[in-house]
């Protein structure tokens, strides 16, 4: 289970995470998206009209379990989602004043059978390290960082990992980090080039050697509800995530299997 988290939004977080579990699920991997932002891009990336969120993150956060209707098929193969419905937004107050708060999300995952059929669960935390993102880190056992190719980037990414090794240490000694992406990378621009350099010889091979390309298809697809490795695959954007996939295939252990999705 890989959270995609970093609390500066703007990044290519959810847009790693959907693209990410549309390129894994077209390899043939059955894949798990769970849409932990209260502003629902995930899901509307995947195109989940908000009319039709209801039974999603909140229903299962709340109620412990998935009832038949939390999990819904997308139209990627091997690709579920659980949407972002409207009450997420409010859940963080509720989730203040119950037991053990910070673990409500592993307990309703490992509570149900029906996760057992997904080889990855991908979990689209929000900007912020709040109780939403700090349950999707105490469930997850690793973290994919997106780092924007901007002069910022790596002072904001040292907040993020203080929150990880401060999860690690107190609620989940199984979390590491498994990759920092650089997202909207442009080999014009020389500050991305600087910016590249500072994060490998900062991070070294923590730093996954796939990095996201700035793409105007990456930026258009969402509003035809599609990642973008269906909306247009012969893209660098596409192609780019087609490449991640498989580095994070090669770097996780993740086998390809002939089934289909569980949803």
């Amino acid at each position: 289970m890989l959270a995609v988290a970093n609390q500066k939004g703007g990044v290519g977080k959810t847009t790693t995470a959907v693209n990410l579990s549309a390129a894994l699920a077209l390899a043939g991997v059955p894949v798990l998206l769970i849409d932990m932002d209260p502003q629902g891009n995930a899901s509307t990336g995947l195109g989940v009209e908000r009319s039709e969120r209801y039974n999603g993150t909140y229903t299962l956060l709340m109620s412990g379990r998935p009832d038949k209707e939390t999990i819904r098929s997308t139209q990627v193969a091997n690709l579920s989602l659980i949407a972002s419905d409207i009450d997420l937004a409010g859940s963080e107050v509720e989730l203040v004043n119950t037991e053990k708060r910070e673990f409500h999300l592993k307990r309703a995952l490992g509570g149900s059978p029906v996760f057992s059929g997904y080889r990855v669960i991908l979990l689209d935390c929000p900007p912020g390290l709040g109780l939403l993102t700090l349950n999707a880190l105490v469930a997850a056992n690793g973290v994919i960082v997106p780092l924007q190719a901007e002069f910022f980037a790596l002072e904001g990414i040292s907040s993020l990992m203080h929150t990880i090794e401060a999860v690690r240490r107190r609620f989940n000694p199984g979390l590491r980090l498994a990759g920092i992406l650089l997202t909207m990378f442009d080999r014009r621009n020389s500050l991305s080039g600087l910016v590249e350099k500072d994060a490998r010889d900062h991070f070294g091979d923590w730093v996954f050697d796939v990095m996201i390309p700035r793409n105007v298809r990456v930026s258009e697809a969402p509003s035809h509800g599609k990642p973008v490795l269906t909306y247009d695959g012969r893209s660098a954007g596409a192609e780019a995530y087609a490449a991640l996939a498989e580095e994070v295939m090669r770097k996780e252990s993740i086998t390809i299997q002939q089934q289909t999705s569980p949803s």
